[in-house]
């Protein structure tokens, strides 16, 4: 993927027949990248760089992310050309290009409620996991056409958004960045916000004096339980609310209990990895984050390909419940 140092991709100049797969190559390219260089500082170096990208854009999937950094690694907020009018009162300068990225494909249809697709998905489907199987509508006990009807997801297509950079008009709200400025009386209540968001994370959050506290590290979460629980000793606001936010990740991500060293370690970078989205976009200092991707050494790029995806995902849900 491009960097700031390297020459930006542009996939405008690519025939509109073949930018679906020029894109798709170069998201497979940048993890192709990451997965060879995972031993070496190069790693997480790629690594840390995507972290960037979806704490910056933290409401795209991976791949978009990564799509947008690889045409303009200068983004640093993005909207479609008419949300930039709707929403901004901006305008997008003449001559500018967009950044493509994938867009959802969806028709409004009667979902089925068991798995969510259209009666017509279901005939000769035999990967489909649902109870009515891959038999013909009319041999189904249920009506479909009492079903509810909603948008249904069946595939993608690509949209243009462009950066904030490209556009002229009304200033843009300013982001609320008071927790990176270091404030106290902030920071303090960035804080009572994360702690509240247990609740709506479904997780029980208990904070513990250095006193009582008897485990190794900051905080742990166990996750035995109905309900993961998180641990964490009481200490400076800043550092105990990134210690907060990596062991929200591990509620969210790892559920069931691991016996091996080597499977704990990957989790551990799956959770920092989140957090560290998560707390760069609330404004806090993550730089003291630590990726060991050796632990990745084992992994295809499949794998690579799930673990960024359930990081980026971990992620939104910590910040969607902090923000809410």
């Amino acid at each position: 993927m491009a960097t700031s140092e390297s020459a930006a991709v542009d996939f405008g100049d690519v025939e509109w027949d073949n930018r679906t797969d020029e894109m798709e190559a170069t998201i497979d390219e940048w993890i192709d990248d990451l997965v060879a260089a995972i031993e070496d500082a190069r790693g997480t170096e790629r690594f840390t760089e995507w972290l960037e990208a979806a704490s910056a854009f933290h409401e795209y999937s991976y791949k978009n992310q990564l799509l947008i950094r690889a045409q303009m690694p200068s983004a640093t907020r993005v909207a479609g050309y008419n949300a930039w009018q709707d929403d901004f009162d901006r305008h997008v300068k003449e001559g500018e290009s967009g950044i493509y990225i994938w867009r959802p494909k969806t028709i409004t249809a009667s979902k089925c409620p068991h798995c969510g697709n259209a009666p017509g998905y279901h005939p000769g489907n035999e990967s489909l996991d649902c109870p009515l199987g891959n038999s013909e509508p009319d041999e189904w006990d249920e009506d479909p056409d009492e079903w509810t009807r909603g948008s249904i997801l069946i595939g993608f297509t690509t949209a243009t958004v462009f950066d904030v950079s490209q556009t002229e008009g009304e200033p843009l709200p300013e982001l609320d960045c008071s927790a990176q400025a270091g404030e106290a009386e902030n920071m303090t209540e960035l804080l009572d916000t994360i702690q509240a968001a247990s609740d709506t994370l479904g997780i029980d959050l208990t904070v513990k004096s250095p006193e009582e506290y008897d485990h190794k590290g900051q905080g742990y979460c166990e996750t035995s339980g109905d309900t993961p629980s998180v641990v964490v000793k009481e200490r400076d606001p800043a550092a105990m609310a990134g210690t907060i936010i990596h062991e929200y990740a591990h509620g969210i991500l790892h559920t069931d209990e691991v016996n091996t060293k080597a499977e704990r370690d990957k989790r551990e970078v799956e959770a920092e990895g989140a957090a560290y989205i998560a707390g760069r976009r609330l404004g806090l200092d993550m730089s003291g984050s630590a990726f060991y991707l050796a632990s990745w050494t084992d992994d295809d790029t499949e794998m690579i390909r799930d673990r960024l995806k359930r990081i980026n995902k971990a992620a939104k849900e910590i910040v969607a419940a902090i923000e809410e």
